[in-house]
């Protein structure tokens, strides 16, 4: 979420570059991360961020990191800020439950929710097709899961509840039919519309998916399909519930929408480390702006908060890690507006006196920050700088006055990973560069 740099630099350019020359690790090649490692230690949480949807090298670094730390470290699950029923189904399929799909490919292409290309794409499907031979001959309470956060998916998650409740509970599924007839008219155009009418009808569908919900709540110690899919039903009528909430909450403006999407993120991560256990370690991945510690920033100015501050605030003794990414310059996949056609663009030109600008001037190469290196600097504990944020909507013509958010580095993150040049990611909904797979393809995962 782009936000305007409004805030004014108190920094000295030539010392802040000298201390980070001083400071920063060099990140020639994947053995270069060892200083993170150290950093993880023991630690429940860690979130990985990324500054853009659609920048390659987020995808396989964040890889690479999330194989380590599942192997060498033992978490047990990635959670991502995707759509539930998407990402449950490529869940069941790396964990050898679906029988249908045989390929990571098919579940993923299957990913067609604009912007297709945030989950479809060639580098998930590399660490898609590794997750999936880690889990072979694993037992059920040893094979890593993959969970989708988000709350966009109110459609989705009400028609897999009907067609769990067909199997399950006919009585329920009555319930459940009447809230979707409910939502029905709206959906063309995903929403917008319903959070139109709710303003003539403040609790236009609120009753029926609450109704839901509590049914399915109730009847949850009955049903007797497999504990996950149980637990995914229940997933489904709590996204029907804030979702609902959360289009309302568009027409309103201001902070409430952001909000509710976080808390539900959050809520969704507590329900997910409950469900895995009180031993249980989970790996993020979301925009730095979900990632990245939101008190950091001039996100609290505006009454927003983000599921990184939230993580902190509640897991701080089990410890938790937040990851930044960043880049100068390359280019990225994106959409000119919302719901336009992705295409590869050149990034605009760095605004001076950012965090990517002087991490560039620092030396036009590679490097990993500890953030705690650079909070004896009061220069850096002082300043708000601009960090670059390109959603999914990007023009680059407007970079110098947008997608910047004032930032204090090193509160809002506790490790940065800077790539100094970057490249758009491979979607699987178009022919990158006139070929089905990248020639790099899996990148090295």
């Amino acid at each position: 979420m782009p936000h305007y740099f409004t805030k004014k630099a108190n920094i000295g350019e030539l010392e802040a570059i000298s201390a980070i020359k001083q400071w920063a690790y060099p990140l020639k090649s994947k053995a270069d991360l060892k200083p993170l490692y150290d950093l993880v230690g023991d630690a429940r949480i860690v979130m990985l961020g990324e500054a853009s949807h659609g920048t390659h090298e987020y995808y396989t670094w964040r890889a690479h990191i999330t194989r380590h730390l599942v192997e060498e470290k033992g978490f047990n699950f990635i959670a991502v800020e995707g759509d539930w029923p998407d990402c449950y189904r490529l869940n069941r399929f790396i964990k050898g439950y679906d029988t249908e799909n045989k390929s990571a490919f098919k579940v993923l292409h299957a990913f067609d929710r604009w912007p297709t290309w945030m989950w479809a794409n060639w580098e998930m499907v590399a660490l898609a097709d590794w997750l999936q031979k880690h889990n072979q001959g694993l037992r059920l309470n040893q094979k890593v899961g993959f969970y989708g956060l988000d709350v966009y998916s109110l459609w989705e998650s009400m028609e897999s509840i009907m067609q769990y409740l067909q199997k399950t509970d006919a009585g329920a599924l009555k319930i459940a039919e009447q809230a979707f007839s409910c939502f029905e008219p709206f959906r063309k155009d995903e929403g917008r519309s319903y959070a139109q009418a709710s303003r003539l009808v403040p609790e236009l569908c609120q009753q029926e998916v609450m109704q839901l919900l509590k049914e399915i709540q109730r009847k949850l110690p009955q049903y007797n399909s497999d504990h996950e899919n149980v637990f995914n039903a229940e997933q489904n009528a709590m996204i029907a519930v804030n979702a609902e909430k959360y289009y309302r909450a568009m027409v309103a403006g201001g902070p409430d929408s952001w909000n509710l999407r976080d808390r539900h993120m959050s809520d969704t991560l507590e329900r997910l480390l409950k469900f895995h256990g009180d031993q249980s370690k989970v790996i993020v991945w979301a925009h730095n702006t979900h990632v990245g510690d939101a008190r950091a920033t001039d996100m609290v100015d505006e009454g927003m908060f983000n599921i990184g501050e939230l993580a902190r605030v509640s897991h701080a003794d089990k410890g938790v890690v937040l990851v930044g990414f960043g880049s100068a310059r390359g280019t990225v996949m994106a959409g000119r507006n919302w719901g336009a056609e992705m295409q590869e663009m050149q990034m605009g030109e760095v605004k001076e006196g950012s965090w990517e600008y002087l991490l560039h001037k620092a030396g036009a190469s590679d490097k990993l920050l500890l953030t705690a290196d650079f909070r004896e600097n009061n220069q850096f504990m002082e300043s708000h700088l601009g960090h670059r944020a390109i959603g999914v909507v990007y023009n680059p013509v407007y970079e110098q006055y947008g997608n910047y958010v004032p930032t204090i580095l090193p509160l809002r993150y506790d490790a940065f990973i800077y790539l100094d040049e970057t490249k758009a990611v491979h979607p699987l909904h178009i022919a990158p560069n006139g070929k089905v797979i990248p020639e790099t393809y899996p990148f090295g995962v």
